[in-house]
């Protein structure tokens, strides 16, 4: 054998035992960096939620003065039959159902505006829209209440439930418009071709592809109206029109709190939230679109 075929030999051999070292270590570092991904959102999840949990364990707990031991409902059953749990609940969600009615009904078409239309009434609505929502409510509380006083509206569920849908407009809008600027207009003008007015095309193709903005709109005027503290305790001044938010002020007392029973109401307010996400999940997708642009 000569010199230049030993080389030649010995060169391919060491590529052949070189290069599967290498894959492995490559994939060795890709496994361990998942692994590090795994914690770290591991991590994340259990800062999250262990508060949740927190709450819910203790509400399962005995109340103070309970005869009760280890895990009962026994918290539950008071807060719904010694208290106006079951009112301020049914207010809070009257209260929430119609600004999320009234928002998605309203920036819908706004949005479509807001998108579609080109021309200086468009721009200057904008800029109005882009101005009243960098302001914080509290500027206008105070103000409002004055009106509202002046006009019987005062401790009514209704002054409450305007106040909701006018802060949650402006940016209702933006979303809405924001995800209409996704549609291609060549939908549009299909339907156009094939006859169909600018309120059919809006509402047979525009809104039926955009069930996933129409969510997140809704969604988001839903949580603004569940989880207000500010308008509904300086506009709501009797028992009976409290909502959930402000009843679960009154558990608390100056000497001694039953944690209990708070608990217990915390629990109730987070489960409107959970189970409107858990009931929506699965219409938030994506692709929808696109297959009606095939074979464009």
């Amino acid at each position: 054998m000569s010199v230049e075929t030993s080389r030649a030999a010995i060169v391919g051999q060491y590529k052949t035992t070189a290069r599967p070292i290498k894959r492995r270590t490559l994939s060795q570092a890709q496994e361990r960096g998942k692994w590090w991904r795994f914690v770290l959102i591991l991590v994340i999840c259990a800062i999250v939620l262990v508060p949740i949990i927190a709450v819910v364990l203790l509400s399962l707990e005995p109340s103070l003065g309970s005869t009760a031991r280890g895990v009962t409902l026994e918290n539950f059953g008071k807060i719904f039959s010694e208290t106006s749990v079951g009112a301020w609940l049914a207010n809070s969600l009257l209260v929430t159902i119609v600004t999320v009615v009234i928002s998605v009904t309203v920036a819908a078409p706004a949005g479509y505006v807001l998108s579609r239309g080109r021309s200086r009434l468009v721009s200057g609505y904008s800029l109005i829209l882009f101005i009243v929502q960098s302001l914080p409510v509290v500027t206008a509380v105070i103000p409002l209440f004055i009106l509202f006083a002046q006009i019987g509206l005062v401790d009514n569920l209704a002054g409450v439930t305007i106040i909701y849908v006018g802060s949650t407009m402006s940016v209702a809008i933006w979303m809405m418009a924001a995800y209409f600027d996704s549609i291609p207009i060549t939908l549009e003008e299909a339907a156009w071709m094939d006859g169909c007015s600018v309120f059919g095309s809006f509402t047979r193709i525009v809104l039926r592809n955009s069930l996933p903005g129409v969510l997140s709109t809704a969604i988001f005027a839903f949580l603004l109206a569940w989880n207000d503290y500010l308008v509904a305790v300086v506009f709501l001044r009797s028992d009976q029109n409290y909502t959930l938010q402000i009843g679960l002020q009154t558990f608390f007392q100056q000497n001694q709190t039953n944690w209990g029973l708070v608990m217990a109401v915390a629990v109730v307010m987070m489960l409107p939230p959970v189970l409107l996400f858990a009931a929506l999940n699965k219409y938030f997708s994506v692709g929808g679109i696109g297959g009606s642009l095939a074979g464009r």
